[in-house]
């Protein structure tokens, strides 16, 4: 009998078990956001991370991403800012995406307090952009995590690479977001939803309406957590996320 080879059915689940996993960064964030992730996916799942400070809207960033990305199929990730650009990326290429994991994020638009708010950064940047680090990083982490100068430095270090120049493009793509709910119940594949406990910028409740407008999303709650879950609690992070890339490789 003559074995000519793997059929595409086996290579399509090889191509699964082995997907990369592009990931997309928050606001002041780069690929030091998921230095644990990156070192604990597994070697079936190298992880990309996306350059989202290059543009001004968040289907520019979504469009810009997807011209870099993998060529093969990935699972995506997002968090915060990088959740929305990972809804675009849904709406602009969904047979592109394997699996979606959403953390710590919004699928609703920019409300009118949190514009104003975002200007006034914005303002502050062009003078003291130290001074915005400083005002946010309270914002960004649990009480008890403001603490751990290895965290704070990493935001730190994160905010000055990426630079004021790109936090106004970032800010402006933020603000110009649009409602990501009516898109959300069109997703179609294995889909993770995460969030810390404390999260501040964005609650529970909104990652509860988010998991119940994707079909099938399993939602994860990381205690002792704030918004940046990935750093703040990255074993806990890294084993959801891995459970989750568990369902391409079954």
């Amino acid at each position: 009998m003559v074995n000519n080879g793997p059929n595409e059915t086996t290579l399509e689940n090889l191509s699964m078990r082995n997907a990369p996993v592009y990931a997309m960064p928050g606001l002041l964030d780069d690929e030091r956001l998921w230095q644990h992730q990156a070192a604990h996916l597994g070697a079936h799942h190298a992880l990309v991370t996306a350059d989202l400070s290059g543009h001004d809207s968040i289907a520019a960033l979504a469009a810009a991403a997807l011209a870099k990305a993998p060529a093969e199929r990935f699972a995506l990730l997002g968090l915060s800012m990088g959740g929305y650009v990972a809804m675009e990326i849904m709406r602009q290429a969904p047979e592109r995406v394997l699996a979606l994991a959403l953390l710590d994020t919004n699928s609703r638009p920019d409300s009118a307090p949190a514009i104003e708010m975002r200007k006034s950064m914005m303002a502050l940047a062009r003078t003291d952009f130290q001074a915005v680090i400083d005002s946010l990083t309270p914002r960004l982490l649990h009480p008890d995590h403001l603490a751990d100068r290895a965290i704070v430095k990493v935001i730190e270090d994160m905010a000055h690479s990426v630079g004021p120049a790109a936090f106004e493009r970032q800010q402006t793509a933020i603000m110009g977001r649009i409602d990501s709910r009516p898109s959300l119940q069109r997703i179609r594949c294995p889909s993770l939803v995460l969030c810390g406990r404390e999260d501040l910028l964005t609650p529970l409740e909104l990652h509860e309406e988010i998991a119940g407008l994707i079909p099938g999303a399993r939602l994860v709650v990381v205690e002792h957590c704030g918004h940046m879950s990935a750093l703040e609690q990255p074993q806990q992070v890294s084993a959801a996320l891995t459970a989750w890339l568990a369902g391409l490789q079954a």
